[in-house]
């Protein structure tokens, strides 16, 4: 499997990853949320930074079923999805990832026909930090 290139302004995101938590960069100035995260305030231009804890909870915004030529890594679990998902407690923010069945689970684990723009997920961790997202459940 691939991993993330983590930079210096990402690195946090990364660490609580791995620690099961959610957190997006904020400014600490005008507590505006961003995501990717950057250095600098793009509302007020502040390049002071915090990292806000949110649910884990949004809807599946849009997605892709990917085909081949893939990855070499990827190409065994074809077909998968990938999803960008819209936060519930940040609605600017959508971060892009894979819908499993449960924390862990083989990218392909959910039928491409249970995938609907609109669903309801919470984000999951994989063991090594990675953010995914399992669909919640009624």
């Amino acid at each position: 499997m691939l991993t993330p290139v983590v930079d210096d302004d990402g690195a946090p995101f990364w660490e609580y990853a791995a620690q099961g938590e959610l957190r997006i960069q904020s400014c600490a100035d005008c507590g505006e949320l961003r995501f990717p995260p950057r250095p600098c305030c793009p509302l007020c231009r502040s390049f002071a930074t915090e990292w806000r804890r949110v649910a884990g909870r949004g809807r599946i915004w849009s997605y892709v079923l990917p085909h081949p030529p893939l990855l070499p890594e990827y190409a065994e679990q074809s077909p998968y999805n990938v999803v960008l998902v819209e936060l519930a407690d940040a609605p600017r923010i959508r971060l892009v990832g894979n819908l499993v069945s449960e924390p862990g689970a083989r990218l392909n684990s959910v039928p491409a026909e249970r995938i609907r723009i609109g669903a309801r997920v919470q984000v999951v961790f994989t063991d090594t930090g990675l953010p995914q997202w399992a669909l919640e459940r009624p």
